[in-house]
C-alpha cells in the first residue's frame, strides 16, 4: 500500500468478474429497464419481465399453506439450525410428494432441501466448475444459469433449442459441442423462458444422447406442474438408469409463493455413478458451506403439500391456461410480433420482432426500453431479435 500523489491508496475495489457475471443475470436486466420508466407517468407499472405473479389476488396461495406455515412457527419446533441437506421431515415430505408422479420412489436421502431452485442451481455450478471443465446451456435459457457458472468460471457451450421443431433440444449440434471436458447438460422442461414441454421420446433422447457423452443431466423442473397443452409433464426422473439426473424443483410455482424460498436438489443415481466419481461428496462439501432454507418452512412442508387441495391446483392451471391462450391470441393480432410456438407450459412465451416493421428501433433490448419508457411495460429481450414475456401478469391488466 502506497501513496499517489499523497492520496493513500486501498487494496480492494470493484471485483470485474463478479460484475461481468452479474450483467448476465435476470435482476440486472430488470433493473435496466426499470430504470427507463418514466416517473412522470401515473399508470401503473405492468411487470411481464419475471414469473411471480403472487402480488395479484387471483393468484394468491391456498390457505391451508398459510395455516401450515403459521403453525409450524407456533409450535417452536423448528427454531433451531438445519442439517445441510434439510431436516428429515421435509425431505420425507418432499420424496413422497415426488414419488406421485413417478414409476418408482424416491428415497428422503437423495433429497436436498436449498433456499429456493436458485441456490440448488448454485450449489451445482460450484461442485461442477473444475478447472478447464464447460458446461452445456440451452439457447433461449434462463440467464442465471449463465451468471453463476460465469461467476464461477465454468465454460458455457450453448446448444439450441429450434422453435421450428417446437423449441426441441438439437441433439445434433449437444454432441457436436461437448467434448472430455463437459460435465452436464441443463435441460429445462417446462421450459422457461420457450414455454415448450418436452415429450417423453424427446427427454429419452436426450437421457441418451447425454448416457452417450458420459455427462450429467440437470433437470430443472420447478415449472413441472406447469403443463396446459397436449404434452402431459414427464420427469427426466423416469431415465434415471440411462444417466445420472439431478433434478430440481420448488414450491414457489405451483403454490405462487418464490419469497418462501424452498426448494430442493434430488439426486438419481442408481447406478452409483455420481457416487463411485466422488461427485457424490463434492455435492456434500458445498451443501456443508451453503445457507439452510429457513426451519420452520421446512417444518410446514408435510402440511403444505398434504393439506393443499387439488381443486386449488387444478383451477391455477386452468387460469394459466387461459392466460397463455389470451396473450397469444392478442400476440397474433401484432404486425411485428410473431409467436413461433403457442405456449403450452411454464409461465414465459418467446416471441420475434420483425425490426423493419418498426421505426428507430434498432435491436430488442432497444425495444424493450422503449416500450418501459413509453407505455410502463417491463418485459425481457433475448437474444437481438426475440424477447420473453410472463404470460401471467399480461391476464391481469
Amino acid at each position: 500500500m502506497g501513496d499517489n500523489n499523497g492520496a493513500k491508496q486501498w487494496n480492494f475495489g470493484a471485483n470485474e468478474v463478479v460484475e461481468r457475471s452479474s450483467s448476465l443475470g435476470i435482476r440486472d436486466y430488470l433493473n435496466n429497464l426499470m430504470s427507463n420508466l418514466d416517473g412522470q407517468d401515473k399508470r401503473p407499472v405492468i411487470p411481464l419481465g419475471h414469473g411471480d405473479p403472487s402480488p395479484f389476488p387471483s393468484f394468491r396461495t391456498d390457505q391451508a399453506a398459510v395455516e401450515a406455515i403459521c403453525d409450524a412457527v407456533r409450535s417452536t419446533k423448528f427454531n433451531n439450525y438445519s442439517s445441510s441437506s434439510g431436516i428429515p421431515v421435509a425431505r420425507k415430505a418432499v420424496a413422497e410428494y415426488l414419488s406421485r408422479d413417478l414409476s418408482y420412489e424416491i428415497s428422503p436421502n437423495d433429497v436436498h432441501i436449498t433456499v429456493g431452485c436458485l441456490q440448488a442451481v448454485e450449489i451445482l455450478v460450484s461442485a461442477l466448475a473444475t478447472p478447464g471443465a464447460n458446461i452445456l446451456l440451452p439457447r433461449p435459457s434462463y440467464p442465471m444459469y449463465d451468471s453463476r457458472a460465469a461467476l464461477c468460471q465454468l465454460e458455457v457451450r450453448y446448444f439450441d433449442l429450434l422453435p421450428e421443431n417446437g423449441w426441441d433440444v438439437d441433439l445434433d449440434g449437444v454432441q457436436a459441442l461437448a467434448d472430455d471436458k463437459t460435465v452436464a447438460i441443463v435441460v429445462i422442461n417446462p421450459c422457461n423462458p420457450c414455454g415448450n414441454v418436452f415429450s417423453y421420446q424427446h427427454l429419452q433422447k436426450i437421457a441418451e444422447t447425454a448416457s452417450k457423452l458420459g455427462i450429467l443431466v440437470i433437470a430443472d423442473e420447478v415449472y413441472d406442474h406447469f403443463a396446459f397443452g397436449d404434452k402431459p409433464f414427464v420427469s427426466m426422473a423416469e431415465f434415471a438408469e440411462i444417466v445420472p439426473v439431478i433434478m430440481l424443483g420448488a414450491i414457489s410455482k405451483r403454490w405462487f409463493v418464490p419469497g418462501w424460498r424452498l426448494g430442493w436438489m434430488v439426486t438419481l443415481d442408481p447406478h452409483g455413478i455420481m457416487k463411485d466419481s466422488g461427485f457424490s461428496q463434492t455435492l456434500t462439501s458445498v451443501l456443508n458451506m451453503s445457507t439452510d432454507a429457513a426451519t420452520f418452512v421446512q417444518g410446514a412442508m408435510p402440511d403444505i403439500i398434504g393439506n393443499t387441495k387439488e381443486e386449488f391446483f387444478s383451477s391455477k392451471l386452468e387460469m394459466v391456461k387461459k392466460c397463455a391462450e389470451f396473450c397469444y391470441e392478442e400476440l397474433m393480432k401484432i404486425p411485428c410480433i410473431t409467436c413461433p410456438c403457442k405456449p403450452e407450459g411454464s409461465m414465459f412465451t418467446m416471441v420475434k420482432l420483425n425490426l423493419s416493421l418498426l421505426e428507430d428501433i434498432s435491436d430488442d433490448l432497444d425495444f424493450c426500453s422503449k416500450l418501459a419508457k413509453e407505455e410502463s411495460m417491463i418485459i425481457l429481450p433475448g437474444n437481438n431479435i426475440v424477447f420473453l414475456m410472463s404470460f401471467l401478469e399480461s391476464f391481469n391488466y
